[in-house]
């Protein structure tokens, strides 16, 4: 792994929720995965679903790293140099 953003420990306690607060707030329940930022807790929805809300976090804020919030799955991805861990 040659992504340093991978190799920091996250910031923020990923948080449980099977909804993304940003499609709620917009009356969406369109989602299909959610993820969380590792720098600031901000759950929201994978590229998959129609409003992209995890990446367009990333795309606000900078913050660097996500991972699933799905049950049974840790692993990380970082925008930034487009790298899972």
């Amino acid at each position: 792994m040659s992504c340093q953003h991978l190799a920091e420990p996250g910031l923020a306690e990923p948080k449980t929720t099977d909804e993304c607060p940003d499609c709620v707030a917009i009356g969406d329940a369109d989602w299909v995965h959610l993820r969380a930022c590792l720098t600031c807790g901000h759950v929201g929805c994978c590229d998959s679903s129609p409003n992209q809300h995890a990446t367009k976090h990333f795309e606000a804020t900078g913050h660097p790293v996500m991972r699933s919030v799905q049950p049974g799955e840790t692993w990380r991805w970082c925008f930034v140099d487009e790298e899972i861990g």
